[in-house]
């Protein structure tokens, strides 16, 4: 006896009344008043007296204002401030911190972190291609901007050629919260492939603290010696601390 064929019915569509499923939070289509014109304010202030005519945290709305844009944002402003410290701390907070603040999505993480290197690829430009021992102060300016709030250490190698002029700016290891490998071999090889007449070593304590390590001293000695025999010059070695740098060629050590 020949069996009925069986029916897959297609699945109803579920609709908002279902007891299982809710509705979407609705999203207003426009900003209550109160909240529209705190913005028209802030931008008018910022447009009218540049960053230095408000705090912190409402430069940070104002970051915020583009990924959220249909939210009053000035809670979250807050918390981040409250959660990292200041502005650059929050705009150079790693990506997972981030998003471990409540209210904190990839929207915002994207603004921040387009600042962030907005901001570093400025003073790179400040620095690129000049003589560094004329630019000493843009050359503090950009090593604090790139490194002074990262969480971990960082160890960069600037390399000048016979002028002083900056021809490359490499990243050569990274590491943990108190270390990060170094090589010397490495450092004086790397110079010679870019014909290097010079160096300047920049590394950074995510402590806060810039005094040197006796591990941070015999690195730069060795590194120091190694390039003099080839005929490269050490001109000095930064560590960037959260507030202040140490000079290894102001402090004597080399």
């Amino acid at each position: 006896m020949t069996q009925p064929r069986a029916f897959h019915e297609s699945p109803q569509p579920r609709l908002f009344g279902d007891p299982d499923e809710a509705p979407p939070t609705p999203v207003p289509d426009r900003l209550p008043s109160y909240i529209a014109d705190h913005r028209k304010r802030l931008r008018t202030r910022f447009m009218e007296g540049g960053a230095a005519a408000m705090p912190d945290y409402e430069l940070l709305e104002l970051v915020l204002f583009r990924a959220i844009p249909r939210q009053d944002v000035k809670p979250l402003a807050r918390l981040l401030m409250e959660t990292f410290g200041d502005f650059n701390r929050v705009i150079t907070a790693p990506v997972p911190r981030l998003l471990a603040v409540k209210g904190i999505g990839e929207a915002v993480v994207l603004e921040l972190k387009i600042l962030e290197a907005a901001a570093q690829r400025m003073a790179r430009a400040r620095v690129m291609l000049r003589p560094i021992l004329s630019s000493w102060d843009a050359l503090l300016d950009y090593c604090h901007t790139a490194m002074a709030h990262r969480e971990t250490e960082q160890f960069r190698i600037l390399f000048l050629d016979r002028k002083n002029v900056l021809i490359a700016d490499e990243e050569q290891a990274k590491g943990t919260v108190d270390h990060v490998p170094v090589y010397p071999r490495e450092v004086v090889k790397r110079a010679l492939e870019l014909n290097a007449s010079a160096l300047i070593l920049v590394h950074n304590h995510p402590s806060g603290d810039p005094t040197p390590s006796d591990a941070d001293i015999a690195m730069t000695l060795q590194i120091r010696d190694g390039a003099e025999v080839l005929g490269i010059t050490l001109h000095d070695h930064l560590i960037i601390g959260k507030e202040r740098e140490l000079s290894f060629r102001a402090s004597r050590y080399l």
